[in-house]
This record gives structure tokens, C-alpha cells and sequence, in this order.
């Protein structure tokens, strides 16, 4: 389950209230469907708010702060990516999510901070992925050496290098 509920349980021991959302993947994986899990969760985000995505998750992430009319206090984007990844079975499901024309102002006056983490050795997600969205978001990218998708794939059942981000954030 990849670092996921490492990190909720983490950031609950802090204080904090975490929720990891079951989206559908592959089967039942839409948009439609993702934001649908999202609704119930939607009256829950305010100013203290930190969205954090993985892979997908970042895009989707977009699309919800393209929606908000609320300023939310961070986004941490890893592994994200815009556009299509060049992969036909990802790309007709990732799609609908990743290949549009995003209204990148309207996101960042919805978001205080963003921080996008990616791999340099990413087999999925091509390093000049993470490059266009950092761009996009105005932010510099932070690259990580050798961590492949940032997944259990690739050793990653812990994320302790996030923390950097939530400690900097609970500091301000």
C-alpha cells in the first residue's frame, strides 16, 4: 500500500487529521468517479487544508483546486505529472485527469504552497513531467536520485523525506 498509511499514521500521531480516500483505479477509474469519493470530504478542507498525491494524484489534486473556491495551505505533488506519459494502457486511463488545459491561476490562488517531488530514475513518470509542472506551478522542483516511482515498488513503505515539507508547513 505503498507510503500511504505510513504517513497518516504519522501525521495523526502529530495531531493531525489525515484521510486517505479509496479511489478506483482501473476498474471504475473516471474523474467522475474519483471526485464523487472526494465530495464527502469537500466541506472538510479550509485554510489549514495540505493535499498530498502521488503519481495520478497530483492531476487530480489540479482538478480539485481548479474547483475550490477556498485557499488551502499546500499542495505536495509526487511522482505527478501533466499531459499523457506516452504509455497507451496508462494514458486511456489518465487522460481524462492529466491531458486538458488547466486554469493554472485559478489553481495557484487556491493552493499557498506547492512542493512537487520526482524521481530522476522514474520508469513511469519521465523526470520532464515533473519539470512541467513545477513550471506550471512556479515552483522549483525538488529531484530525488535513485527512488524509481517513489513507491513500495521501489522501497518506499516509509516517506520520511516528506516530512521535510510538513515540518516546514507546521512551523509557519
Amino acid at each position: 500500500m505503498n507510503w500511504f498509511n505510513w504517513l497518516k499514521n504519522e501525521l495523526e500521531s502529530r495531531g493531525h487529521e489525515v484521510f486517505v480516500p479509496t479511489f478506483p483505479t482501473t476498474q471504475g477509474q473516471s474523474l467522475e468517479n474519483w471526485l464523487k469519493v472526494f465530495e464527502p470530504l469537500k466541506s472538510k478542507v479550509d485554510s489549514d487544508t495540505i493535499f498530498i498525491g502521488h503519481s495520478l494524484g497530483p492531476a487530480f489534486i489540479l482538478n480539485i483546486l481548479e474547483r475550490l473556491n477556498v485557499k488551502v495551505r499546500a499542495s505536495i505533488l509526487v511522482a505527478g505529472f501533466l499531459g499523457l506519459l506516452g504509455h497507451e494502457e496508462f494514458d486511456k486511463l489518465n487522460g481524462p485527469f492529466s491531458d486538458r488545459e488547466f486554469d493554472f491561476e485559478k489553481i495557484k490562488n487556491n493552493c499557498e504552497n506547492f512542493y512537487v517531488i520526482n524521481s530522476k530514475d522514474d520508469p513511469y513518470v519521465p523526470l520532464s513531467k515533473g519539470v512541467e509542472l513545477a513550471e506550471k506551478l512556479g515552483v522549483d522542483l525538488i529531484k530525488l536520485d535513485n527512488s524509481g516511482h517513489i513507491n513500495s515498488e521501489f522501497g518506499f513503505d516509509k516517506f520520511e523525506f516528506i516530512l521535510k515539507y510538513i515540518d516546514i508547513l507546521e512551523q509557519n
